[in-house]
């Protein structure tokens, strides 16, 4: 990621009105991708949104950059960042962009690529882009000008794409599920998902307004669905983020279901119907039980950075299909492309169906270590006190204490000035101590260097 100006691991992010998140960059952002996707030819780019607001005006930006290029532009609407990949496959484009902040509040906002096979652009593409960026912007010939067109039933195509991944001798008749979309980009699409499948479906979070995307609902929230799985008596709670990528569940008697978990069951299943090959793929900070659950399967256990990018590069390096995070990001690669909450949420009712389990049973076979994370804020060289004696020392006899039966990990966040401190162990109380003291140590060493 070295070198990078703008894109960081999910592309380009900030808050509206600052840079980058201008509409002037991001005009010139839709020249730049143009100019490098295109190739000096006439192509056609997939632009998607969700929600928010600021959508509009960045739409409207990346609609006259990539026009000045020489691109055509097929206009998607409000869609679900899987499905903007979904749909850049079969209409052939050169590459789709979603105008998106994921789960963040509504002044934020962010510009992501896929390119034409609906994966992530590669680093090299990311970074002609960015050269691109220091040129003036030089508008083709009028004759040349790229056109722009709306498509109109983007959403049932993506609504037939998700049905098509459960079996077809799957229904979900009988269940009842309360579906809460964060006023996101799912909010017309996923409740037809699961009630086209049978499913009896109370939606929550279905009324964007612009402004409250995210807003005490979705999968970084989950004290509104909690209540209503209760008070419906529901089967299960699907919360999916404001650009329906990532996944979190409620079960009938209010447990969260948390990504490392639903990675759990749908390896389970997977492996059950024969499905799962090699290895399934978390992050550093997946939970050690469920590294033991999935060796307990059979299968190799593979730890990738932390993010989707890095878990998603890892299952292409191994030829692998299933991985995932914590924070309900889940890739299933013989599915789909990228991770999708929507998708994911049917591999885990599919489960349920099959085997005649509820959700808070089909978890049982992984015990979730408790986990105490705290993060030590950073001073400019603070880095460098990761290395320093006593904090090695202390993550040392950390790791004597737990033995075998818990982790630490410390590491530098990749978007904040923190250092993380991380561990998790059989005994909550042990786990809370041994963080303070490491953390602790750090503090100090930061204060000494």
């Amino acid at each position: 990621m070295n070198g990078r100006r703008y894109f960081g691991t999910d592309g380009v992010r900030g808050r509206v009105g600052t840079p980058p998140i201008t509409p002037d960059f991001v005009m010139k952002l839709g020249w730049a991708a143009g100019r490098v996707l295109g190739r000096g030819r006439r192509g056609r780019v997939l632009i998607g949104k969700d929600t928010r607001i600021s959508g509009y005006m960045f739409e409207s930006a990346l609609e006259a950059g990539l026009s000045a290029a020489g691109m055509d532009v097929l206009l998607l609407g409000p869609m679900p960042t899987p499905a903007i990949a979904y749909l850049t496959r079969t209409f052939h484009a050169d590459a789709g962009i979603v105008i998106s902040a994921s789960h963040k509040p509504y002044d934020d906002n962010g510009i992501k690529f896929f390119s034409g096979e609906g994966w992530k652009l590669p680093d090299e593409v990311e970074l002609a882009i960015e050269r691109e960026m220091d040129s003036p912007i030089l508008t083709v010939e009028s004759r040349n000008l790229g056109k722009a067109y709306r498509v109109e039933d983007a959403a049932g195509r993506y609504i037939e794409f998700c049905k098509r991944t459960v079996a077809y001798n799957v229904t979900l008749e009988g269940l009842k599920l309360v579906v809460d979309c964060a006023h996101g980009a799912t909010y017309h699409i996923a409740p037809e998902v699961f009630r086209e499948l049978g499913a009896q479906v109370f939606p929550l979070g279905v009324q964007p307004d612009g402004l409250n995307i995210n807003e005490g609902l979705g999968a970084t929230d989950v004290r509104r669905l909690r209540r209503e799985v209760l008070e419906r008596k529901a089967d299960a709670g699907v919360a999916l983020d404001g650009d329906g990528d990532r996944l979190i569940m409620i079960d009938h008697e209010g447990g969260i279901v948390d990504g490392d978990e639903l990675l759990y069951i749908i390896a389970h299943e997977r492996a059950r119907a024969g499905l799962l090959r090699g290895a399934v793929v978390g992050t550093q900070m997946s939970n050690l039980g469920l590294e033991q659950a999935i060796q307990a399967l059979g299968f190799d256990f593979k730890r990738a950075r932390v993010g989707d990018r890095y878990v998603m590069e890892m299952l292409k390096e191994g030829g692998w299909t299933l991985g995932g995070e914590g924070s309900g990001h889940i890739i299933c690669l013989d599915l789909s492309t990228t991770g999708d909450g929507i998708i994911s949420a049917l591999l885990v009712l599919q489960a349920m169906v099959s085997s005649g389990r509820a959700l808070h049973q089909l978890r049982e076979g992984m015990i979730k270590y408790p986990q105490t994370l705290i993060n030590v804020r950073l001073v400019s060289n603070g880095v460098d006190a990761l290395a320093r004696k006593p904090v090695l020392d202390a993550v040392a006899a950390a790791e004597r204490e737990l033995g075998g039966n818990g982790r630490v990990l410390l590491r530098p966040s990749g978007t904040e000035p923190l250092v993380r401190v991380m561990v998790e162990g059989r005994d909550e109380a042990q786990v809370k101590w041994l963080a303070q003291r490491i953390a602790t140590a750090v503090e100090q060493a930061l204060a000494a260097a």
